[in-house]
């Protein structure tokens, strides 16, 4: 961590720190800096999902169910209900760390092979090959991770029928839909109508689901499964490379500490930086002082989850400081940085277990070293940060 203590983190977003926990723009937005305030708007039963492409979700036949994410109410909270048991903590010892144990060592194996890889595709393949084992994607013709990489480029285009880029867009959508569909979850779907299975696509066929609904619930947990645990992979990394007391720490720690200290980096950076909600009737909130402010119903309120996860209220003293196991104050040890409420991130213990595997196995490695350092983009759909070109390497 810095010397004078100030700011640990990495990543700048470019927002402002502080402030006003709740406050209304000129467009009418509304943005929540204030953890209290956020977690009251991700715990309300009068909001619903606006942003990571709901709009588009929205447009789609009322006959095509949504996938889960995008769903609100009794029937989301049903299907949370059902889908909890492939995502407990005895579930990921039982049925996914032997797993996550061996795809980690593969990985690192080509890392050992040729003496330097890039991180982003060592995790990348990691928390591929665990979220196809979670979902049922198991019967994948090659290419998968070319797929999806495709699927979630670095810069996303604006589909359109007034233009040569819009058509482009288009079509190249449509092309990433049919590419994973029949590729990999036609295949999926096949199996399981022959032979059910203990995973998440067994469990949709059984609910009815088309095979059209499965592909939309399978890319969402691509989104939320793979590309993010791809993100904090190599930002937990980055920390832990240039801060040599902190992984002197890691190395030398139990299970649980090294946790600790993976939920803190995650809380001091959280790789989806904005949730954003819809008021479906007028919410009262905590503000300045705790002064109540309304929201109207139809209004849409923009959680800051950097800011939210820095609220002194909440973690106490010296909130850009990496400080694992500090005194919180009704606040998990990542903040929110896996959500709140109905749309909590159900896979949160499978990101951290997975990343706790792979990065010890990483830092065990004699003489580890990280040789680039990663370039920073942002998608703007979500203020997430992408970290690309990090190299690391080991002696041959």
């Amino acid at each position: 961590m810095p010397a004078d203590g100030t700011n640990a983190r990495k990543v700048d977003r470019g927002e402002a720190e502080g402030g006003c926990p709740i406050s209304r723009s000129s467009d009418g937005v509304w943005t929540v800096r204030g953890h209290a305030t956020a977690r009251a708007v991700l715990r309300s039963n009068d909001t619903v999902q606006a942003g990571l492409g709901v709009e588009t979700v929205e447009k789609m036949p009322a006959k095509i169910r949504r996938p889960v994410l995008y769903r609100d109410g009794p029937e989301h909270r049903e299907h949370r209900r059902q889908t909890a048991r492939y995502f407990t903590a005895r579930r990921v010892d039982e049925s996914y760390r032997g797993i996550m144990q061996s795809v980690a060592d593969k990985q690192l194996d080509k890392l050992r092979d040729s003496g330097q890889a890039q991180l982003s595709e060592l995790s990348f393949n990691l928390a591929i090959e665990v979220a196809c084992a979670v979902i049922g994607l198991t019967e994948s013709r090659p290419g998968l991770q070319r797929r999806l990489e495709r699927f979630f480029p670095e810069e996303f285009g604006a589909p359109g029928f007034t233009s040569l880029n819009g058509l482009y867009w288009i079509w190249r959508q449509a092309t990433n839909w049919a590419g994973i569909y029949f590729n990999d979850v036609r295949p999926a779907v096949r199996a399981r109508r022959a032979g059910r299975r203990d995973d998440l696509i067994s469990h949709l066929l059984d609910e009815g689901c088309s095979a059209a609904e499965i592909l939309g619930e399978c890319i969402t947990f691509a989104a939320a499964g793979m590309v993010t645990t791809r993100e904090f992979v190599n930002l937990a990394a980055w920390h832990l490379f240039t801060d040599s007391a902190l992984l002197k720490r890691y190395r030398a720690a139990e299970e649980a500490e090294r946790i600790a200290i993976l939920h803190e980096l995650l809380r001091l950076e959280p790789i989806v930086g904005h949730l954003r909600r819809r008021a479906t009737a007028p919410i009262e909130l905590p503000g300045e002082n705790e002064e109540p402010v309304t929201v109207a119903a139809g209004e849409i309120i923009d959680i800051q989850l950097s800011a939210a996860n820095a609220d002194p209220a909440a973690v106490g003293d010296r909130p850009l400081e990496v400080c694992p196991l500090r005194p919180l104050d009704n606040a998990s040890a990542y903040g929110l940085s896996f959500g709140d409420g109905a749309h909590k991130c159900p896979g949160a213990n499978i990101a951290i277990v997975e990343t706790d595997i792979f990065l010890s196995k990483l830092f065990a490695l004699p003489g580890v070293r990280m040789d680039t350092a990663p370039r920073v983009s942002f998608n703007d759909a979500i203020g997430g940060y992408e970290l690309r070109d990090m190299v690391v390497a080991v002696p041959k």
